[in-house]
């Protein structure tokens, strides 16, 4: 099993799968149907024959079930995006086996260290093989190592006949990491009674619930002209935005909340002195804690728009931003009643 899963990996993340959170098309990059039809082929050779992409880049296959029981269907998930804040070109993927423990250097030249300080949970890997990047791209393990658990369950379970098991439906999705990963997602055409997104956590974690989230834009216009005759003149985009995002709540980042606390995240900052921009993530447990935090913004933005009244301030909420999610249906089952 591990050689099989490391091997999916690895043919996975060769594939440039990364979204674009600033594209009109669906899916936000092509590339993403280039994943999609080579796991179609695989879900075929595995002899899940109705497997198949759609315009929308969407793969579902079928596997049946081995049993004569009335049974619900259970829905395996996975998404083929990667994040496109990191590139996801030409990744070289590194192989630690048997884990001894303590700091991870994956790149000496760069200083790129996984600091076991700050990772509590690689204590539990001791002895286990574990997969990083080389510290110059992501190693697209959200969610390719989701998809190469899903796909590496279907051939033992594909190989090994005598292992009962209900009808399991999966399913693939683009645009995850930019919240559009179920748009267009088929629900009908999906049919599970249950569904579990296979991604994220450490081993053992299931999580029944998921928070919400968008995504805040802030666009500053300023005014630029030679320094020597700047009085009175000059609009500093960097500055005004300098001081909106010293305003930002210090305990709603982060770095400073856990659990079910809501913050408001900076993620990229671009600007020059005629114009800067930044993106934010907005996220709370409680869906209308993002109308307050939008509240929040708005005040700070009122309040630096009376420091800076020739700067032009805009703010932007888009909503729906990547949340990890677990569907779930009502049906009066327990786990009892699925054989494992």
């Amino acid at each position: 099993m591990k050689e099989s899963v490391l091997e999916n990996f690895f043919r996975y993340i060769e594939i440039n799968t990364q979204s674009n959170d600033d594209a009109d098309s669906f899916p936000s990059t092509n590339n993403q149907f280039a994943l999609a039809n080579l796991l179609v082929d695989e879900l075929k050779i595995l002899g899940l024959k109705d497997a198949c992409v759609d315009k929308y880049c969407y793969v579902m296959a079928t596997l049946p079930a081995n049993l004569d029981k009335d049974l619900p269907k259970i829905g395996l998930i996975a998404h083929m995006d990667t994040s496109p804040e990191v590139t996801g070109e030409n990744i070289k993927p590194q192989t630690i086996e048997a884990y001894e423990g303590g700091d991870i250097v994956i790149n000496k030249d760069l200083n790129v260290i996984i600091k076991a300080s700050e990772n509590p949970e690689l204590k539990n890997c001791m002895g286990h093989t574990l997969i990083t990047s080389d510290g110059t791209t992501l190693l697209a393990a959200d969610d390719k190592a989701g998809i190469a658990a899903i796909m590496t369950t279907l051939e033992i379970l594909q190989e090994n006949p005598e292992i009962p098991h209900v009808e399991i439906k999966i399913a693939f999705t683009p645009d995850e990491e930019i919240g559009h990963g179920v748009d267009f997602f088929d629900m009908e055409k999906f049919g599970a009674d249950f569904a579990y997104t296979v991604d994220g956590g450490v081993a053992g974690e299931l999580n029944r619930e998921t928070f919400s989230a968008n995504e805040a834009r802030v666009e500053i216009e300023g005014c630029n002209i030679h320094p020597g005759t700047a009085k009175n003149v000059m609009v500093n985009a960097i500055r005004v935005m300098g001081n909106i995002i010293s305003r930002l709540p210090s305990d709603m980042a982060p770095e400073t909340t856990e659990g079910y606390d809501p913050f408001i995240h900076p993620m990229i900052l671009e600007g020059s002195i005629a114009k800067a921009s930044m993106k934010m993530i907005l996220r709370d447990f409680k869906t209308e804690g993002l109308d307050t935090q939008k509240e929040i913004l708005e005040k700070i933005i009122s309040d630096v728009q009376v420091l800076f009244p020739k700067a032009k301030i805009n703010l932007e909420i888009k909503t729906g931003f990547p949340c990890y999610t677990l569907l779930l249906t009502s049906h009066p089952w327990t786990t009892g009643d699925i054989p494992v």
